[in-house]
């Protein structure tokens, strides 16, 4: 198993990190090369810069992740196909994507788009909390833990 994180905006890192080295579990960090960083990580963690396109990141996961993989992501599209790979996939947020709940979020979205599109607004995601990152711990600890 290896823990691939869509890193771009993922405010999470640093539990995925830690929660991931302290399992000996590989942690994989794929992010633009405009997120260039010196800083050295832990024994076990390898980031991998991809071009600054819009889905370059996504294209490169999809090509690393395997089946029992595990994703952390908050793109519905991306999440869709690394479950169709039979990865694990979960939200920064702290709930995991399956086959029962992926097509509803892709269709709320697709109709989000379509209302913006209209030139109306729509909502944004609600701020990030701690409470968030605390479920977030919580979901990824009991997801290893299986493994």
């Amino acid at each position: 198993m290896t823990i691939y994180i869509d890193a771009d905006a993922c405010p999470v890192k640093d539990v995925i990190i830690s929660v991931g080295t302290a399992k000996e579990i590989p942690v994989t960090l794929v992010t633009s090369i405009s997120h260039f960083s010196t800083v050295e990580q832990p024994k076990g963690v390898e980031t991998i810069y991809v071009d600054n396109g819009a889905e370059a990141a996504d294209y490169r996961i999809i090509r690393l992740i395997k089946k029992k993989d595990l994703l952390v992501t908050q793109d519905y599209g991306l999440a869709s196909l690394a479950l169709a790979k039979g990865a694990v996939v979960i939200h920064h947020s702290g709930y995991r994507y399956t086959m029962d709940n992926i097509d509803q979020l892709l269709q709320d979205r697709y109709l989000s788009a379509m209302i913006r599109k209209s030139g109306k607004r729509t909502k944004g995601p609600k701020p990030f909390t701690e409470e968030d990152r605390e479920k977030f711990r919580q979901l990824l600890t009991e997801i290893l833990s299986s493994y």
